[in-house]
């Protein structure tokens, strides 16, 4: 499991981004991105996702993530990705 920071705002978002490929590499077949501890954040959090999930697929792995705060689903929402940010199986 890929476990995202308290806060992820624009000026963490690229600092997290950097380790992300080998993060989902060292993954096993499916990456889940835990976002249940992500209290301070803005839209970078969903470009944060969308790199987790396009990095995830090029590897050939599922992704989904786990505990999205209601907050970020509604923005996933407005920007119209919400589909691409699938919820976790439990």
């Amino acid at each position: 499991m890929l476990t995202l920071p308290p806060v992820l705002t624009h000026a963490e978002a690229a600092g997290f981004a950097r380790g992300l490929k080998q993060a989902v590499l060292s993954q096993p077949a499916g990456v889940v991105a835990d976002a249940g501890a992500l209290k301070e954040f803005d839209s970078s959090a969903l470009a944060v996702l969308l790199e987790c999930r396009r990095e995830a697929l090029a590897a050939g792995k599922d992704f989904s993530v786990a505990g999205l705060p209601p907050r970020l689903r509604q923005l996933a929402g407005l920007y119209g990705v919400a589909e691409l940010i699938p919820a976790a199986q439990a």
